[in-house]
């Protein structure tokens, strides 16, 4: 709660230290899901040099962006993990009618230390709890974050979360999850292909089936209260043949 509310303190102190008329100098605010932090940066970065303001970005994980949201956080778009946090956001009538759209996919990993390999075939009744030991399985928290709740769907399709439930360390986000492995805290991991692409830390020991969770999808839209000139021409972007070239070169699939 006090990372909320600091969270959202800082971003209150951005809008206002950009008057009514200096907003458009800045380009628009937006709260996006913690994997999508290195792709969102390039893709802001092209934007800009087509003359607009660059917009400003702000990660976590989309259960605590959907809550700053709700709690009436100035932001402009917002980009789930998640159609669920999207739904509530939705639903506490904080999002413009129509914008809502879905820009990507991704797959499920599991992961463990590039310098401390592990050897497991995903599948039914997998050996996972055993592999473990005494160490532990980095998730982003599986009762809120949308990697954490796709993982604890996986395992439980699976045949073996009750065996690995209380081997679980529950990080705030996927990339929080993933830096738990790169430092070789936790023997192995579960975050998004895109996020174990992105290191060079750690290893992917195998890929989950689509099947075993829900379709990983990650819309977007822009909030009820934006009045940033640039807010939809920068969805608009991400939706568009260039922004999914983005997306793609970074490993996110079609949505």
């Amino acid at each position: 709660m006090r990372a909320l509310l600091r969270s959202f303190a800082a971003m209150l102190i951005l809008a206002l230290s950009n008057p009514a008329g200096a907003a458009n100098e800045r380009g628009p605010l937006v709260l996006a899901a913690a994997s999508l932090q290195d792709v969102l940066a390039v893709a802001a970065v092209e934007w800009a040099r087509q003359g607009h303001p660059q917009p400003i970005l702000s990660f976590a994980g989309s259960s605590a962006l959907a809550r700053q949201i709700r709690a009436g956080a100035p932001a402009d778009l917002f980009v789930s993990a998640d159609e669920d946090w999207m739904d509530v956001v939705e639903k506490a009538g904080s999002v413009q009618a129509g914008t809502r759209a879905d820009i990507a996919g991704n797959r499920l990993v599991l992961v463990s230390p590039l310098r401390q390999p592990v050897r497991l075939t995903i599948g039914r009744d997998m050996p996972i709890a055993k592999t473990l030991g005494s160490s532990r399985l980095a998730m982003a928290d599986p009762d809120s974050v949308p990697a954490g709740k796709y993982g604890k769907a996986a395992l439980t399709t699976l045949g073996v979360w009750s065996a690995v439930a209380p081997k679980v360390v529950r990080s705030e986000n996927v990339r929080a999850a993933l830096a738990l492995v790169e430092r070789g805290e936790a023997r192995l991991g579960i975050v998004y292909a895109t996020d174990a692409r992105a290191s060079r830390k750690v290893q992917i020991v195998g890929i989950f089936p689509p099947a075993s969770h829900p379709p990983i999808r990650y819309p977007v839209a822009r909030l009820k209260n934006s009045r940033h000139a640039d807010a939809d021409g920068f969805r608009r972007f991400l939706l568009s043949p260039k922004g999914r070239a983005v997306l793609t070169r970074y490993g996110f699939t079609a949505p």
